[in-house]
């Protein structure tokens, strides 16, 4: 029997999902998180208790630590490319909080016997890249063999303790605000596929390697309510944690919802995740979709977006200043798509 050519394998063939559509169902990840919380010290500012994006631990009164991790497996083939996507991803949450990031760790786990150390060492440089770009060192980490390949990172990062920014606390009349189009599941199904054209893997590896920055200034506005980003559960199950933290509701409107080129069209081909159906299952109930929402649409609200866009709650006042912060750090699809409702109990509603 021959032996494989290591060369020749595609990352996506050693792994049963990719990015952040590896994630565990919410529906399922809310059973197994389902207990009581262990020890809350008061220094604890944000913990588990409304799934946010990170932990941050008060050290004095005007620092406080952001810690958080992300790993996953392959989304692309082009080893570097993986490397950079998954380590965007995870620092994407320290900014999220409204931290500065200060430091990584990297989680690596490969299949040694079925990858050559050449690919594994173009992962590493990949997220290597991208931390530099954030202007932090990759300061240790911890590697194992595994059945698939895992790449991740924990960033750690700094906030000042008045400004860190929570996915609860959005107010009735705010405004949403998505910072990056929708559709990186979708494109990710059809690469899989080897259908996803160059112009369009373009595409998405710059919406999934650039650094979700603004979230740090944000962080210093008082009119920003609530702030996290979209990723594996969908802009619909990241959209419902705000409103459950907040004890709210919002309306979408989806023709106002930005959309990476052809998606739509992509996603009427078949080319949809099977992390999009889950998430649909574990929180569609408390969801009010128009019936003008057809099938392909709402498969692109509940897509997984690996490095996703912030998604913001802000008094309608400060739109503008929101819009135009994003727009200077090249978001330029940056769009209000709906609204914070005082409805109970939290619901989100789909209008065309």
């Amino acid at each position: 029997m021959n032996a494989p050519d290591l060369e020749a394998i595609r990352l996506t063939e050693l792994s049963h999902g990719g990015g952040c559509g590896c994630k565990i169902a919410p529906g399922i990840l809310q059973e197994i998180l389902a207990k009581a919380p262990g020890i809350v010290p008061a220094q604890l500012l944000v913990g588990t208790e409304t799934a946010d994006d990170a932990a941050v631990y008060q050290i004095n009164e005007h620092q406080a630590i952001v810690a958080t991790t992300d790993f996953f497996m392959p989304i692309v083939d082009d080893p570097f490319d993986f490397g950079a996507i998954a380590a965007t991803n995870a620092i994407s949450d320290v900014y999220a909080m409204g931290g500065t990031p200060l430091f990584a760790l990297a989680l690596v786990g490969m299949p040694i016997n079925q990858l050559p150390l050449s690919t594994v060492r173009r992962v590493l440089e990949g997220g290597e890249s991208v931390c530099a770009r954030a202007g932090i060192p990759i300061a240790g980490g911890h590697s194992i063999d595994s059945v698939e390949p895992i790449y991740g990172l924990v960033a750690i990062g700094l906030v000042d303790p008045r400004h860190v920014k929570r996915n609860a606390g959005a107010r009735p009349g705010d405004a949403l605000v998505l910072g990056k189009p929708l559709g990186v599941g979708v494109y990710s199904a059809a690469l899989k596929k080897r259908q996803l054209s160059p112009e369009h893997y373009r595409t998405m590896l710059e919406s999934t390697t650039q650094l979700n920055t603004p979230g740090q200034r944000l962080a210093t506005m008082p009119g920003v309510h609530a702030l996290t980003d979209v990723t594996g559960f969908g802009l619909l199950g990241h959209l419902l944690e705000i409103c459950r933290g907040s004890h709210a509701s919002a309306a979408l409107h989806a023709s106002r919802i930005p959309l990476h080129p052809d998606v739509i069209d992509l996603a009427r081909r078949g080319f949809v995740t099977g992390a999009s159906a889950r998430n649909w299952n574990g929180y569609g109930n408390d969801v009010v979709l128009d019936r003008a929402i057809d099938e392909p649409l709402r498969a692109l609200l509940t897509d997984p977006q690996t490095s996703g866009g912030l998604l913001v709650s802000c008094d309608m006042a400060i739109v503008d200043e929101v819009l135009a912060l994003f727009r200077a750090e090249g978001f330029l699809r940056a769009a209000v798509i709906g609204s914070i409702e005082a409805h109970r109990p939290p619901r989100v509603t789909v209008r065309p």
